[in-house]
């Protein structure tokens, strides 16, 4: 993936390319949790000024997927649609204070094999965030340049058993990064290239699913 500069001029290109891009909106089962995660585009902070995205790390002692890196998101509450829930989970997880007029637009719905309904929302933020970690849910926050995602670490394929489903990583830090976080990456930087790509197929493996 080429070096994205963080500018207008990208921004306006995402939401073009989401003019053009039909997201799939009905999960596979009515009876999953309703979630919703945020692509939230910033600059990236090691002056390249190139746009990267900001991914936590969920803190160890979380009842479920501790120690996970994650998009800021969550379960929603009753009446919230996704955005509402993006925008709430970002105040509570990194004190990052967005609105609405800054989504750029909504992936595919992506059905987790724990249970969840995920519905990807991306957003733009152009103010310098001053991120405040809530101890109880983040132990981390990263932001990941867009072109940190090819090359040696570009989106990995594999297949856990033969004949099981398609697994997804990309290589991050020293460990993987999986599904569905991967796969909702994945289909984001295929949109930003002009690369429509369908991500219900792909799978996390056993371990990464507790």
């Amino acid at each position: 993936m080429p070096a994205y500069p963080f500018s207008p001029s990208l921004i306006e290109h995402i939401r073009s390319m989401f003019l053009g891009f039909a997201p799939r909106k009905n999960p596979p089962q009515e009876n999953l949790k309703r979630a919703a995660v945020g692509i939230i585009l910033v600059a990236a902070d090691d002056g390249s000024g190139e746009t990267a995205f900001l991914l936590t790390l969920r803190c160890a002692q979380m009842r479920s997927h501790a120690g996970q890196y994650a998009l800021p998101g969550g379960r929603s509450d009753q009446g919230e649609d996704a955005v509402d829930t993006v925008i709430r989970e970002c105040l509570e997880e990194v004190a990052l204070d967005l609105s609405a007029d800054r989504v750029l637009g909504t992936l595919d719905i992506y059905a987790t094999q724990s249970g969840y309904a995920i519905t990807p929302v991306v957003f733009a933020t152009t103010k310098v965030p001053d991120l405040c970690l809530n101890p109880n849910e983040v132990d981390q926050v990263f932001r990941i340049k867009l072109s940190d995602l090819s090359g040696e670490r570009s989106a990995q394929f594999f297949s856990q058993e033969e004949g099981g489903r398609r697994l997804i990583r990309f290589p991050i830090f020293d460990h993987h990064l999986y599904a569905p976080t991967a796969a909702i990456i994945y289909q984001f930087i295929e949109m930003v290239a002009g690369r429509n790509h369908r991500v219900d197929n792909l799978a996390a493996p056993d371990f990464a699913t507790r």
